[in-house]
């Protein structure tokens, strides 16, 4: 009888045990960030991918559109966003320097070519913005590539006349020529082609780029579970983006408005992959030092911290 009684209460600590691992949140509030050619997300929404993941459970899939780093950083610092499905390092870093802990859980993209600087036809080179004004967005990989490209020609953010805005913004402050330069992404570069402007830089042979899952460190704390499933569903869409590349190709047009020929382009440029290596974390060494020396970060991070466990 004692025996049994001790199997019945180590059974109930059993079960009481697995209960609360499987503990699982209301809702998952995760970003859509489309640009610059996120082809994971984009597949993930549409074929509402996490919803029939998580439909056994319950969850409710909250899909936040994001079109600045900033705003998820801001998002996540306020309890308001538990994942990101593409943020750049950089801003990744400039965060956790802050005391957001956000965390990296999966690779993205390395989308080198999908990052520039356009400039009206008279600006030969970065070194010809000295004092012309230049608009993007504010602590992001092109923010990023502006002083790394300022350092090069030996000059820095104080050269220019730098007034922070999201892409859309950059893009149409540039086209009304109420800018002399811009940091544009992806479509971005396309439509600034188009209308006349050209191309000063590109991210590739500049900085490394890299886009990743990332995820608030206290909800991957709480529910790593769910952030792996949240993984596995993106590695999942972008085997299905290459799979069914016409289809993928089709809703990436439709979704940046643009045509089948650009959105070929954009998909080749981005560069998506899943498995971060070490190159990756040497990349962001490499990121932090020099995120440092332009202050843009406050402190020194321990860049183990940054993954998942």
């Amino acid at each position: 009888m004692i025996i049994k009684k001790i199997l019945s209460v180590l059974c109930l600590g059993i079960l009481a045990c697995s209960a609360f691992a499987q503990e699982w949140p209301k809702e998952l509030n995760i970003t859509y960030v489309k640009a610059p050619f996120n082809i994971q997300n984009m597949v993930m929404k549409k074929h509402a991918l996490l919803e029939k993941e998580f439909q056994k459970e319950g969850i409710k899939i909250n899909w936040i559109p994001i079109k600045a780093g900033l705003n998820q950083v801001r998002g996540m610092a306020a309890g308001e966003i538990d994942m990101v499905a593409a943020m750049n390092t950089s801003t990744l870093l400039i965060a956790n320097a802050s005391g957001n802990r956000i965390v990296i859980v999966d690779g993205v993209a390395h989308p080198d070519e999908t990052f520039a600087i356009m400039a009206k036809p008279e600006i030969k080179t970065v070194a010809d913005l000295k004092g012309h004004q230049v608009v993007g967005p504010k602590g992001t990989v092109l923010h990023h590539l502006l002083t790394a490209s300022l350092a090069q020609a030996g000059m820095n953010e104080r050269d220019v006349k730098w007034v922070s805005m999201n892409l859309p913004a950059s893009l149409t402050t540039l086209i009304g020529g109420r800018a002399d330069a811009a940091l544009l992404a992806a479509g971005g570069i396309l439509a600034a082609q188009k209308a006349g402007f050209h191309e000063l830089t590109r991210a590739k042979g500049v900085i490394e780029t890299n886009l990743v899952l990332a995820a608030r460190a206290d909800f991957a704390q709480k529910y790593p579970a769910v952030v792996k499933r949240v993984a596995k569903v993106n590695r999942e869409a972008l085997q299905w983006a290459i799979s069914n590349k016409q289809e993928a190709l089709a809703l990436g047009a439709a979704e940046h408005n643009i045509s089948m020929d650009d959105a070929q382009k954009l998909f080749e440029w981005s560069n998506f992959y899943s498995d971060l290596n070490e190159r990756d974390r040497h990349a962001l060494e490499v990121a932090q030092d020099f995120l440092l020396q332009q202050k843009m970060m406050s402190r020194p991070i321990d860049i183990d911290t940054l993954f998942m466990r």
